[in-house]
């Protein structure tokens, strides 16, 4: 096979699509820019007649309706969302799946209620071990035919900032975004946030779903049984400064004082530094972080680079509170997931 883009791929990054990086400027992202992967097809809900189900190791099996979960107590979370295959394309020999470049990341103002309550409402059993999350979407990956569905240790499940979404920077959850409902676990790669919610169904064995057992997991080979991808690795973006080329991207920039801005996250605590590169890795310099610091939501800073006549490689790389910060290189995986390479720039200066 050679390197070009397949047809496969070129379908899918037809149908989803990620953040510019220009808009990483912006603390919360636009509904229209926020990254966004589909897999299968966007289902038809009638809110009328949908209905949450709440079963499985319960003492009191549930039936909530939207108006239902509208009516319970809300909260209001800013949170980073990236797909766990972002830099996919940037980690040869890449896996044929959506082919994303450093693009697959947003941050909005989710609003739901928290799904805690509901579980303790229901009454968990004795056995209860994981909380499983069931979509409407339906499809075949892999040669199996399955719900999009997905599982959190009841540990991780009942943590207070778990939402049930149902709206998104202020408005009724967009379709593309998993109308009526959907789940929301700050601090997790985009596949753990099911969309298009129909059921959630308390187990007393580890879930073995096709998107759990077989997909987001980090195979070294073939045979290898690999670890699942779970929380976001430390990450940082920066708006490329200049004036882009249309086809290749490249940016030209008058030479003096340059205000770099960037945003960065990780989901294993705070972001406690940014460092920035102009000569492709070989020297760093810290970044100024901003004074907030959300959560669950990326950081912003900035960076004054006095840009200088000749070609230059930006790269930023950031490290959270836990110590984990960004590898030169990351480790090979089949999927290519969890990509937290620094992302680089090209930039010519005159």
């Amino acid at each position: 096979m050679d390197d070009g883009i397949t047809l496969e791929e070129l379908q899918l990054a037809a149908r989803n699509h990620g953040l510019p990086l220009e808009s990483v400027r912006e603390a919360i992202t636009p509904v229209g820019l926020h990254y966004l992967l589909i897999h299968f097809d966007i289902p038809v809900v009638d809110a009328g007649s949908w209905r949450l189900q709440v079963g499985g190791l319960v003492d009191r099996p549930l039936e909530l309706t939207l108006d239902d979960l509208r009516a319970r107590p809300a909260r209001t979370l800013p949170v980073t969302l990236e797909c766990a295959g972002n830099g996919r394309v940037l980690m040869p020999p890449r896996a044929l799946s959506q082919p994303w470049l450093t693009e697959a990341v947003g941050t909005a103002e989710w609003t739901g209620t928290p799904l805690a309550p509901i579980l303790e409402e229901a009454g968990l059993g004795d056995d209860a071990l994981e909380v499983v999350f069931t979509g409407i979407d339906r499809g075949i990956q892999g040669g199996v035919e399955h719900d999009y569905e997905r599982s959190l240790t009841l540990d991780d499940a009942l943590r207070d900032e778990v939402l049930l979404a149902y709206a998104m920077n202020g408005e009724p959850l967009p379709v593309q975004h998993g109308f009526p409902l959907r789940v929301i676990v700050p601090g997790w790669y985009g596949m753990t946030h099911v969309k298009w919610l129909r059921a959630i169904t308390v187990v007393s064995e580890p879930f073995t779903g096709w998107q759990q057992a077989e997909a987001y997991r980090l195979h070294r080979s073939e045979d290898d049984p690999g670890e699942p991808v779970t929380r976001m690795l430390p990450r940082s973006l920066f708006a490329p400064p200049g004036l882009p080329d249309f086809f290749d991207r490249s940016r030209s920039l008058a030479a003096g004082r340059c205000l770099l801005e960037g945003r960065a996250w990780s989901g294993f605590g705070p972001i406690v530094r940014v460092e920035v590169s102009a000569d492709g890795g070989a020297t760093w310099a810290d970044a100024e972080l901003a004074d907030e610091q959300p959560e669950f939501a990326w950081r912003g800073w900035t960076f004054t680079w006095d840009a200088t006549p000749g070609e230059h490689e930006l790269q930023c790389r950031a490290t959270d509170a836990a110590g984990n910060g960004q590898p030169e290189t990351a480790e090979w995986n089949t999927g290519g997931y969890c990509n937290n390479a620094p992302q680089r720039a090209r930039i010519v200066v005159s």
